[in-house]
């Protein structure tokens, strides 16, 4: 019996003292023609825009404001005559998360904006950490609505309330699309290959920025006429998908496309 404990004592020594191989380790190297795709995307952005999103704040009983929901203030809404389905900021703070927390956005190749039912515009810092609970998330808009903007303990600002119309905040030669169900239907993919041209064939040109609009609401969808930059309606998959859904794989094929990992 001590012989073979021993024999087994040496064995485990062998197999933990053995290298260890992961997905990075055996990661190939990039080519110079990735070099190139990835040099000509660093000078490339997505801008998205949450259209639509209802972030609207109203005085409670106890003299405090609240963002309204569905949820917590389904009396509120229908005493001021409104439908309580409409208002779901979760939609939005789900969508955010889906952005911020992207490999896209901590690359620096991501704006982000939303605009709300109410016609209020709101730029988004790409540093921002997004409050991972819907009760601080609502306080954050709620700050942010009647304060106008958000700062660090550093002064740096992390939102902020800005002019409309959104238009005027897109790049030159921005080319624009809006996502939904009802849209021409592409795989994430197809979209992903059309925002990095071919190296050669372009040479040294710079690509142009794309604009990607998605819904934040309850109900309803975005049309082109909601937006004049918009040059056609996509969909990315042929089921209805939540707007955060939406967003992961419309993102995460645009990283695969950058070699962002």
């Amino acid at each position: 019996m001590p012989d073979d404990n021993r024999n087994t004592t040496k064995k485990r020594k062998k197999t933990e003292g053995s290298p260890i191989s992961g997905p990075l380790e055996i990661a190939p190297s990039v080519d110079d023609g990735k070099k190139a795709k990835r040099e000509q995307a660093s000078q490339q952005k997505i801008i998205v825009l949450l259209d639509r999103a209802r972030l609207e704040t109203a005085k409670t009983r106890k003299g405090a404001f609240e963002l309204l929901n569905c949820d917590d203030h389904h009396d509120l809404c229908k005493k001021n005559k409104k439908n309580p389905a409409d208002y779901r900021p979760d939609i939005c703070h789900q969508e955010l998360l889906a952005l911020m927390d992207s490999p896209l956005n901590k690359a620096g190749r991501l704006k982000v904006y939303i605009r709300t039912e109410n016609n209020v515009l709101i730029e988004f810092n790409p540093a921002i950490r997004v409050p991972r609970t819907f009760k601080r998330f609502s306080g954050l808009m709620v700050q942010l609505l009647h304060k106008m903007k958000i700062k660090a303990s550093t002064g740096d600002v992390l939102l902020k309330v800005v002019k409309n119309p959104f238009s005027q905040y897109l790049p030159a030669g921005v080319r624009g699309y809006g996502l939904s169900v009802g849209g021409t239907l592409y795989s994430p993919a197809a979209v992903a290959r059309t925002l990095v041209p071919d190296v050669s064939s372009n040479g040294s040109s710079i690509p142009s920025d794309v604009c990607f609009v998605i819904g934040a609401m309850a109900s309803g969808s975005i049309s082109r006429g909601d937006h004049e930059f918009i040059e056609k309606m996509i969909g990315i998959s042929e089921y209805p998908l939540s707007g955060a859904a939406a967003i992961n794989r419309l993102l995460g094929s645009i990283e695969t496309q950058w070699d962002i990992v």
